[in-house]
């Protein structure tokens, strides 16, 4: 079967890889054009894109796909009898879709119905799931509508944030879009339609990473921190400079100081505790305004906050 990928980061190129170490034949792969990354503003390829360099596959990087008669052309060149997807960045539209024959294969990371949409993993931690995993579909013009092909579960660690769920799903998805191709290729692929009790899981905003310590509870504040972990990092403030908090745990119990935001104890000893709505939160790993990522007693061994301060 003559495969052509689409895919941009590593999440991607887990899925890639997988096709690529189980021989099926790879006529090209489309991934978004190279980004200014870092403080130099460094030109930098997708992972997806340094795979198939290494790997001597032929690379295209349209900025656009929609009414783009260069695009078409290529794809149509190409002569794919699949067209696998996998965190490409961009919405096919119905004539590409409709180009290979055994159709358009996508691997989302969630169960759907559920988490449709960019930020499936983060937002599956942000709410405080138990469980998620990988589906892989066939690709309609709706936003992660397709009928299911195949879905696997996973439980999501109590700790686990999203950069080391990512890691896991990654892998699963690659495995799982090799038994779907393998399954297409003999005619055995199965083909559900989903159900309508659907979830969306639309793309993160800075907004939502500031600390809501007056609306939020321990649990729901824990959940956010392990979320946008590493992506963005939730924050708050003190004396109006910023804080990132990365990794913290609950304490579920209540002190006599009340107002949520304030910090109850801030010594190396005791740490950096401060009260949310409910519960409290015990902060492990934190990041200051211009320094790196720190455990908690050596950011406390260097800096001063007052107990009995409300962060913002």
């Amino acid at each position: 079967m003559r495969i052509l990928f689409m895919g941009t980061p590593d999440f991607a190129e887990e899925s890639l890889k997988a096709l690529y170490n189980a021989g099926e034949e790879i006529v090209g792969v489309f991934t978004n054009p190279d980004r200014p990354q870092g403080r130099g503003m460094k030109m930098i390829a997708s992972p997806v894109k340094t795979f198939a360099l290494e790997n001597k596959l032929p690379i295209y990087q349209p900025e656009k796909i929609r009414k783009n008669e260069e695009v078409m052309k290529q794809i149509q060149s190409l002569k794919p009898d699949c067209i696998c997807v996998v965190a490409y960045g961009k919405i096919l539209p119905k004539e590409i879709l409709d180009i290979p024959p055994y159709g358009c294969i996508n691997v989302h990371a969630s169960l759907l119905p559920q988490y449709r949409g960019a930020a499936p993993i983060q937002w599956a931690v942000i709410h405080g799931e138990k469980e998620t995993g990988v589906t892989t579909m066939y690709m309609d013009v709706g936003m992660d509508t397709g009928d299911i092909i195949y879905s696997q579960k996973v439980t999501i660690g109590e700790e686990e944030t999203t950069g080391e769920l990512w890691n896991r799903l990654a892998i699963l998805g690659g495995e799982l879009l090799v038994k779907t191709v393998k399954a297409i290729k003999k005619g055995t692929a199965p083909r559900t339609k989903q159900g309508e009790n659907f979830t969306m899981a639309p793309m993160l905003s800075k907004e939502m990473a500031h600390i809501q310590w007056q609306e939020k509870t321990a649990q729901q504040i824990k959940n956010l921190v392990r979320g946008l972990n590493p992506i963005m990092g939730a924050y708050t403030f003190y004396e109006n400079k910023k804080i990132k908090l990365w990794k913290v745990k609950c304490i579920e119990q209540e002190s006599s100081i009340k107002e949520p935001g304030t910090v109850i104890t801030a010594s190396e000893k005791e740490g950096l505790q401060i009260q949310a709505k409910q519960g409290i939160i015990q902060v492990e790993e934190i990041q200051a305004e211009n320094a790196r990522k720190m455990p908690i007693q050596d950011f406390l061994r260097g800096n001063t906050i007052t107990v009995g301060t409300q962060l913002k």
